[in-house]
């Protein structure tokens, strides 16, 4: 199972960095034609708006699963003691909430955008996929929120840390 993970990790990573570089490639071309022709890349900010949404959404689960998202480690030495276990498995259970809630509102988001047809202003890409996409992921990133490794025990040596390869 872990090596299955290990693999699907490996996917999401070159999927995020394929998709990284076509949008970087994307804001230098039209950028370079904005500047240099007076031609920018027709339909570049639809391509940028839902390339970011791939990345940002792809990478969720994954994140979420390792325990990365950002974090502020100052109060680390007094939370990270054994006593504050049931305070982290509470919030994990909110983060898990939380999540769970931007699924389900992305999942009404992208029912009402397939009744209404709902495209994006200069080249029409439907926009239900992408609300169906980040509800998919939200919702696999609530899930890895429930079963996300306790830093109480991490910290103090009781389980060993995951060995992340990318």
């Amino acid at each position: 199972m872990n090596s299955f993970l290990s693999r699907i990790e490996r996917l999401v990573g070159s999927l995020l960095v394929g998709t990284l570089f076509v949008m970087v490639a994307l804001t230098f071309v039209d950028v370079v034609g904005r500047r240099f022709f007076d031609q920018p890349v027709y339909g570049a900010h639809d391509l940028t708006e839902h390339l970011m949404a791939l990345i940002v959404f792809a990478g969720l689960p994954v994140l979420t699963a390792r325990r990365e998202h950002l974090s502020i480690d100052l109060f680390d030495t007094w939370l990270l003691q054994p006593r504050f276990a049931l305070w982290h498995r509470v919030v994990n259970l909110l983060v898990a909430a939380t999540l769970a809630v931007i699924s389900v509102e992305f999942w009404t988001a992208a029912q009402e955008a397939a009744e209404i047809k709902e495209v994006s202003q200069a080249l029409n890409i439907p926009r239900g996929w992408a609300y169906y996409f980040i509800s998919a992921t939200s919702a696999l990133a609530a899930v890895a929120a429930l079963f996300v490794r306790n830093p109480v025990r991490a910290a103090h040596g009781t389980t060993a840390p995951q060995e992340v390869t990318t």
